[in-house]
């Protein structure tokens, strides 16, 4: 700081006396008082909880699946980037990929999270049975339909 003064030494001495009552620089404000808690606005310390309604979720009891779409293109991203899109199936855009709610999925996700959109998957009529996954579908709202198809009845011998 002594050098930031040193032009300083060329003013008279009794300026010089009065500046060095308040700070060796009397220009010199500290970087640490610019980056305080109290300006940093009060919104970014609430809570979030109260942004499960708005997505459809319960904090208590979180969703199992990611429906994960890739929105943005992985050119001029870095390497890393593109590994964890390519690892997690994302290589073509605007294509549904489904993936566990894990830490270890999260954690990958939290890398490219500026370049996919993920959405919890939502199963409206309850996890399709192994014999009904042809039938199922993913719409545009993000719900797991499944079109189950009629069987046809067995004709049953009536007694008179």
């Amino acid at each position: 700081m002594s050098g930031a003064c040193r032009g300083l030494s060329s003013l008279p001495v009794k300026i010089l006396a009065e500046a060095s009552l308040l700070s060796p620089c009397p220009w010199f404000v500290s970087a640490r008082s610019k980056f305080t808690k109290a300006r940093i606005p009060k919104e970014l310390f609430a809570e979030r909880s109260k942004e499960h309604e708005k997505y459809g979720g319960d904090p208590d009891q979180p969703h199992k699946l990611h429906l994960v779409t890739r929105v943005k293109s992985v050119m001029r991203r870095p390497y890393w980037e593109k590994e964890i899109v390519k690892h997690l199936g994302l290589e073509k855009a605007h294509t549904p990929v489904i993936h566990k709610n894990t830490p270890a999925v999260n954690s990958q996700l939290k890398f490219v999270k500026h370049l996919v959109r993920i959405q919890p998957l939502r199963t409206p009529y309850g996890l399709p049975a192994e014999q009904d996954m042809g039938d199922a579908y993913i719409n545009s709202r993000g719900e797991l339909i499944v079109r189950r198809l009629l069987q046809p009845v067995e004709p049953k011998a009536i007694a008179s």
